[in-house]
């Protein structure tokens, strides 16, 4: 049996998917032919109905072999089919992870607060430090906690407010600014970079394989690596971060102490010194106890406020809840969860980068400018350039919307 319906054809492998209107032209030359010729092509007939129908299920069916083929080429590929491209490099899909907040915890010098130690904000949530601290000469201390209910939790300025698990000596606890937005599984472009970057994780001695090795770390968020190979220190990046003579600098946000530290030491050379604020302890397990043990440094950035000043033209029709509607989609561009780049340590973000997610608010929406800033008055800036050792956050609190 032969058909005018034209199938699908090959190029180098790839399935090369006929045109739906050819697929159409086939289906009614083969109705024709049925039938010994005459009928009627208006798609408005009856014949004409079978015809777009059958076009459609062909072409669905097309659609669905191309997409098949497609997933086992790694820079395409989903779900499952990404997963099983990802067990040849001995990788899962991470899972989701909770927000990240500093906070300052108020107590009696010398106190150890444990990593893991539980506070509780406003709205209910449990935080936990993801490293431990001692309060020093002055009575406080900055620590990093991470929301356990994963996903990108908000947390405004001072909502972290309660000790829910008593520590002896830990009286109080604040967050001075808004959290870093946790988040949720493992998109299909971040998987597949990581895929990318797993080719230099899998060796050591490497900036790649470490920073590689960390984005593997469960609950990281963010994460920076960068070695300094001269035999001077060096100021680093926009906050001139000074990064020590042959050291090298991880900047992680999120994840356990213990965790990250296992996984640096995993993959960095040795012998080299490590540059930041934050230290843990790794044993090598290699050999009998007692273990040689070994101290992990990296530097774990400060939640840094960005500030937005947002002009739209004031235009009638404009829909009531404008401003909200503004803040919302500068905070879905600013953390990434319209599936573009998010703002992150150690890189840049650029006014050019909100204008679509505003300007798709409302019909009506003309955006004249979007100026950003470390501060309110401040706010005056087309672009900014994050530290390392600074963790970009973002709140409604700081988007200014003022029509025009």
């Amino acid at each position: 049996m032969t058909t005018n319906v034209p199938a699908i054809t090959w190029s180098n492998g790839a399935p090369v998917i006929p045109a739906e209107l050819d697929i159409l032209a086939g289906v009614q030359a083969d109705q024709s032919s049925a039938f010994g010729g005459g009928l009627n092509p208006s798609l408005t007939t009856p014949q004409g109905q079978l015809a777009q129908s059958q076009t459609a299920i062909i072409g669905d069916k097309n659609s669905q072999i191309a997409y098949i083929a497609n997933q086992v080429n790694p820079a395409t590929a989903s779900g499952i089919w990404q997963d099983g491209i990802g067990q040849l490099y001995f990788m899962t899909r991470i899972e989701a992870s909770g927000s990240v907040a500093d906070a300052t915890c108020v107590g009696a010098v010398e106190t150890v607060i444990p990593q893991g130690s539980i506070a509780q904000d406003t709205s209910g949530y449990l935080w936990a430090s993801t490293a431990a601290a001692t309060i020093p000469a002055g009575g406080s201390v900055l620590i990093q906690f991470q929301c356990q209910t994963t996903g990108p939790i908000a947390l405004g300025i001072g909502a972290l407010s309660k000790i829910y698990v008593s520590v002896p000596g830990w009286d109080t606890i604040s967050n001075p600014a808004a959290a870093a937005l946790g988040t949720d599984v493992e998109s299909r472009a971040a998987f597949e970079l990581r895929r990318q970057l797993s080719v230099a994780a899998n060796s050591v001695n490497a900036v790649q394989s470490m920073y590689g090795a960390i984005l593997g770390v469960p609950n990281v968020i963010d994460a920076y690596v960068v070695d300094n190979p001269t035999s001077a220190a060096v100021a680093f990046g926009s906050t001139s971060y000074s990064i020590p003579a042959y050291a090298v600098c991880a900047s992680v946000a999120g994840g356990l102490a213990s965790t990250i530290a296992q996984a640096i030491w995993n993959k960095k050379p040795p012998g080299i010194p490590m540059a930041g604020n934050t230290t843990a302890s790794v044993s090598d397990t290699n050999y009998n106890i007692p273990y040689p043990t070994y101290t992990i440094t990296w530097l774990t950035p400060t939640s840094t406020p960005v500030y937005f000043a947002i002009q739209i033209k004031n235009i009638p029709g404009l829909s009531a809840s404008i401003v909200q509607l503004v803040q919302n989609a500068v905070i879905a561009s600013f953390t990434g969860q319209d599936g573009g780049l998010r703002a992150r340590i150690a890189q840049s973000t650029y006014a050019g980068r909100y204008y679509a997610n505003i300007a798709a608010t409302d019909p009506n929406c003309e955006v004249i400018s979007v100026l950003m800033g470390f501060s309110a008055v401040g706010a005056t800036l087309t672009a900014l350039t994050f530290g390392i050792d600074q963790l970009p956050t973002i709140a409604a609190a700081n988007i200014a919307v003022t029509l025009v």
